[in-house]
Parts: C-alpha cells; sequence; structure tokens
C-alpha cells in the first residue's frame, strides 16, 4: 500500500463524517485481518526513503509468514501528541475502524516531550518536561480507554520512545523515565505490549537515521524487525 494510499485513506476516514464517504464498508464480514497504526511522524514513515516505515514493513513481513492476508492501516499524522491522537480516536468514523482492527499498533509521545521542552531537547528543561510528562499520562490513559471500548480483545503494541541522540545521557534519562511511565500504565490495561525501540538505532549516523529524529530505510526495517521478534503474528 503506497504512502499516498494511507495518508489518502487516513484523510478520508477523518472527514467521512462530513462528506459521508467510506472507503470501505466498516461492516463487511468479509473484510480480511486488520492492524490499525496509529501515532505521528515515526507512524506515517517519514525519512524511509521507499516510503514504506515500520507499518508498511511489518504488513509486508506478516504477509510473507501467514495465510490470511493482514491489511495495515495507517493512521499515522507527521507531528501529531498524544492530545491529537486522543482528537482523532473520538471522530465518531474513526472509532468505526477499531471496531475491525485485528491488532493496534501505538507508536506515540516523541512530539509532546520535544514540543513541551520548546520544540527541541538541547537544552533540557525539567519543569517544562514534566508538565509535559503529566498531560502524557492523562491523554495516553484516555487514548487506550476509547480503543479497549471500541474494542476489548485486540493485541495492542505500544512502542516506547527511543533516544535520537544516543550520546547524550542526560536526554537518555528523561526516554528510560518517560518509558517507564509507559510501562507501568500499560499493565492495567489487557492484551497490551509494550515493545523498546531504544537501543534499536545503536549510533547517531546516516545508517540509521534520515534527519535529527527520523529513521531511514534501515532504522525502520530494524524497528519492524524488534516488533517480529516481540509478538508471534
Amino acid at each position: 500500500m503506497s504512502k499516498m494510499k494511507l495518508a489518502f485513506l487516513a484523510l478520508t476516514v477523518l472527514t467521512a463524517g462530513a462528506g459521508g464517504l467510506w472507503i470501505y464498508d466498516h461492516n463487511t464480514p468479509e473484510r480480511g485481518q486488520e492492524l490499525v497504526a496509529l501515532g505521528d511522524s515515526l507512524t506515517y514513515g517519514i525519512g524511509d526513503q521507499s516510503g514504506a516505515g515500520y507499518a508498511e514493513n511489518l504488513e509486508e513481513v506478516i504477509n510473507d509468514i501467514r495465510e490470511e492476508p493482514l491489511t495495515v492501516y495507517n493512521y499515522g499524522i507527521p507531528g501529531q501528541q498524544t492530545d491529537g491522537l486522543l482528537s482523532q480516536l473520538q471522530d465518531e468514523d474513526v472509532k468505526a475502524t477499531l471496531k475491525n482492527a485485528e491488532y493496534f499498533t501505538i507508536f506515540i509521545g516523541t512530539n509532546d516531550l520535544i514540543k513541551k521542552n520548546g520544540g527541541d531537547l538541547n537544552p533540557l528543561y525539567d519543569d517544562r518536561i514534566q508538565a509535559g510528562k503529566a498531560d502524557y499520562e492523562k491523554n495516553l490513559e484516555k487514548i487506550l480507554t476509547i480503543i479497549r471500548e471500541e474494542n476489548p480483545e485486540a493485541p495492542i503494541l505500544f512502542l516506547g520512545l527511543f533516544n535520537p541522540y544516543p550520546e547524550n545521557n542526560e536526554i537518555q534519562q528523561v526516554i528510560d523515565d518517560w518509558n517507564a511511565l509507559s510501562k507501568q500504565m500499560l499493565e492495567e490495561y489487557p492484551r497490551v505490549k509494550f515493545i523498546a525501540t531504544d537501543g534499536i538505532l545503536k549510533e547517531k549516523s546516516t545508517e540509521y537515521f534520515s534527519d535529527a529524529l527520523h529513521p531511514n530505510k534501515r532504522g525502520y526495517e530494524l524497528i519492524t524487525k524488534k516488533m517480529i521478534e516481540e509478538y508471534d503474528f
């Protein structure tokens, strides 16, 4: 599924209430299995020269190892924070897509941290970061609650944050702290698995990164590989 098709799908679903347009009938029983990918630019796949990102990589890998086809619907929005994802999920048309998902992935929080700190991570402002962490916790709780209300059974794969500057120990402490919070919160919800992404991108170089934050094709492939290793599809 091309990135253009994914973006068009997300836009169409989000605007369905106003225009009455649907990509597919959400009540059609013949649909195959679906994975709904939620998040920001890291879910959308910014930085992957092939236009895939981890979501399309995952679709390809899963369909190579199982008979029943799986379709990934990528609802990632570049720049999105948890409050934006929360608003996205409260849209009635988006809720309709949640009911039919066989799996969910969530990759969110990077923008909450960066934007709350002032737009970058250098320097770090502890008071801003703590305020952002509190908002993140509140929004994430609501996000998980909505998903579970709409779909109690589908597994949720929650990708933890990674340090885009692996050599910076101060940033690493913040990343560790936010990931610890996420792990603690996820324990309160059934069928949710935390998948660590920190440490996968072993060094800050063009071997893994396309810019200051986003992985390149190889970086996203490493994230996909980690997901396959951590969860039995």
